[in-house]
């Protein structure tokens, strides 16, 4: 399974984006899918996950309401559209793909290159 991200850039706070998460291989509708970030300085952190058949959703507590997360099993693209963005959520966010909800990497065993999001002034 690969996993490529892209959408990221350069948005001023409260603005908004959204990223895009490319599955490919066989089985790729059959994981769940979680977004992460890595903010500078600071751990990666699961941001949001979706259920493979988008029943179930999960999301950091900082970003709820902000963020939603969505998939397109048909296409096998996974989505994270993010509003009201915030300087703290600048980071590089992964899309990863696993067989939990739980918002931990060390559950998700298919991984992202990243992509860069700054949300600065």
């Amino acid at each position: 399974l690969q996993l490529v991200e892209s959408g990221g850039d350069l948005v001023q706070p409260g603005g908004s984006l959204r990223l895009s998460c490319v599955a490919t291989g066989l089985g790729a509708y059959g994981f769940n899918i979680a977004w992460f970030r890595q903010s500078p300085g600071k751990e990666r952190e699961g941001v949001a996950c979706i259920s493979s058949d988008s029943g179930r959703t999960r999301y950091l507590e900082d970003v709820k309401g902000r963020f939603t997360i969505a998939r397109d099993n048909r296409k096998n693209i996974h989505y994270l559209h993010m509003n009201d963005l915030k300087p703290e959520d600048t980071g590089i966010y992964y899309c990863a793909a696993g067989n939990t909800l739980i918002l931990e990497e060390r559950f998700y065993d298919y991984w992202g290159q990243g992509t860069q999001v700054t949300v600065s002034s």
